[in-house]
């Protein structure tokens, strides 16, 4: 029985409710509803803000893509050429032209085949009629015409068109 009595000895004894120490229970408590409190406001946060990159990078995809800057080569000095079939006597077309590229290797390759591209565009230009480049329709005609013949040219030379616009910035015809 010794034994017996030593194990009840071992054990703490209850404490009465209306002593000092049975107020840890309820500081318990709100340590744990603190924590649990803090830890869903964390979750809330996180959640939110992973909702908001979300939100941000669909309206990133979403945005339609600005192309690259464009960029101008102007074919200096400008062309001066004869028109054809003036009976009043010679007719005369000035005309300032500028070649738009997006790509600085395609604006490099124009650069290096500026004589040929001028040499194509004066023969081209040379075989113009003042009616026919006397209105607007004429005019853009021609302004296709004159960018098909760069872009044939520099397939031929760097297999690939290279100018996206041919503009004129000039023209004057007398």
């Amino acid at each position: 029985m010794a034994a017996a009595a030593d194990k009840t000895s071992k054990t703490a004894p209850a404490k009465p409710a209306g002593k000092k120490g049975g107020g840890k229970l309820p500081l318990i408590i709100s340590a744990v509803a603190v924590l649990a409190a803090g830890a869903a406001g964390g979750g809330w946060y996180l959640t939110s803000r992973k909702a908001a990159e979300a939100e941000h990078a669909a309206a990133e995809a979403a945005k339609p893509k600005l192309p690259a800057p464009a960029q101008y080569l102007a074919l200096e000095p400008p062309f001066v050429v004869n028109l054809n079939g003036g009976a009043d006597g010679p007719q005369y077309l000035q005309v300032e032209i500028q070649l738009m590229t997006r790509d600085p290797a395609a604006l490099a390759d124009l650069e290096r085949h500026a004589p040929a591209i001028r040499a194509r565009l004066l023969m081209l230009l040379a075989q113009q009629t003042s009616q026919s480049i006397a209105d607007r329709q004429g005019k853009e005609k021609l302004q296709a015409t004159a960018l098909t013949e760069v872009q044939k040219l520099m397939r031929t030379e760097t297999g690939k068109p290279a100018a996206e616009a041919l503009l004129f910035t000039s023209f004057v015809t007398q």
